[in-house]
């Protein structure tokens, strides 16, 4: 995926669950999983040629995902269509 497809992340209300996540400085690819109140973290599944591997995780802060990550655009029309 092209970096113009994808955002600074600049409030906690982008992380929803199922939004793709990019590094800032590595082209790896992620989808962004449920929030783990436990854990105090979001989940991230590795998301490659349109298929996510649920089979790897990590669990990531928000703090980290706001600082150093980047999110998929979306348009509106997408969004209310969900």
């Amino acid at each position: 995926m092209k970096n113009n497809t994808f955002q600074t992340i600049s409030d906690a209300y982008q992380l929803v669950s199922g939004a793709k996540i990019k590094g800032k400085n590595y082209d790896e690819v992620f989808e962004l999983g449920a929030y783990d109140g436990n854990k105090r973290g979001y989940t991230l599944y590795a998301f490659e040629d349109g298929v996510k591997f649920t089979d790897f995780s990590v669990i990531i802060s928000e703090k980290e995902l706001m600082n150093n990550y980047l999110i998929e655009k979306v348009k509106a029309a997408q969004k209310m269509a969900a």
